[in-house]
């Protein structure tokens, strides 16, 4: 009981109050979700807003979701691993979606199923695999073709994402925390999966925490968090939250 109470009572931060270190420029980025084309249109606003402005540290952290739903998942991991290998300073959360596809690509038959129900079909339609292919298989047959079509480095890249980063007065996870427990004990399942418990707390946390995961029509500012999942698969909006000393700003790529 105690030891609960001493994590009740962390040190909190409220989102006015929030701060990155003096030097460094944080560019977080929500849930992709297969959407090739407007994360190279959010990379170019990125790389200008960072070229046009004092030197920094500057990094930028995907928030999770890179895949499915949209159409170009397989390009959209090519091109992150890209942009790691050309900026450097990239960084990558786990979200539930990577969580089932790792599951799936083990050709668990289970996984697969699940996976292809929370929009993993158009995963697997964007590897060497056709239309007419995918209709033909089964799911067991779909479940034995998967380790085979999707390429050992794509798997490797996606395994190395991480549970949580912090950085000065914020936390940056894929989907929340569960309330009431030190930053430090979060389990992965709630940092990629909650939702209401999250949601509905509106006290401090020991840190800002910055998310995606549930989708809004535009970011949401509350007083112990930022959500930044404006649902760009299906509204053509894929946002940027960015982090300069005190100060938040967000680019996106909406009309």
């Amino acid at each position: 009981m105690l030891k609960r109470l001493f994590k009740r009572n962390k040190p909190s931060r409220p989102i006015d109050n929030a701060s990155v270190p003096e030097g460094r420029r944080v560019y977080a980025i929500g849930d992709v979700h297969g959407r090739n084309d407007l994360l190279n249109n959010l990379i170019e606003k990125i790389l200008a807003d960072d070229g046009g402005r004092s030197a920094a540290e500057s990094e930028i952290i995907f928030l999770g979701d890179l895949i499915d739903r949209g159409p170009d998942s397989a390009q959209v991991i090519e091109t992150t691993m890209k942009l790691k290998e050309n900026a450097g300073a990239v960084r990558f959360l786990m979200g539930n979606h990577e969580e089932v596809y790792l599951e799936a690509v083990r050709g668990e038959e289970k996984a697969v199923r699940f996976f292809n129900r929370i929009g993993g079909r158009e995963t697997i339609l964007s590897y060497d695999i056709t239309m007419k292919e995918y209709i033909g298989l089964d799911m067991a047959q779909l479940a034995e073709r998967m380790p085979s079509l999707v390429p050992q480095h794509h798997i490797d890249f996606v395994s190395a994402f991480e549970n949580m980063i912090t950085i000065g007065d914020y936390a940056f996870v894929h989907a929340g925390i569960k309330p009431g427990i030190a930053l430090t004990e979060q389990e992965p399942k709630h940092l990629r999966w909650i939702r209401e418990e999250f949601l509905e707390e509106d006290s401090p946390h020991e840190k800002v925490i910055v998310y995606g995961h549930t989708i809004s029509d535009n970011v949401v500012e509350a007083n112990n968090r930022i959500g930044i999942d404006t649902g760009a698969y299906e509204s053509g909006k894929l946002t940027a939250l960015v982090l300069e000393g005190s100060e938040r700003r967000y680019l996106d790529t909406g009309t």
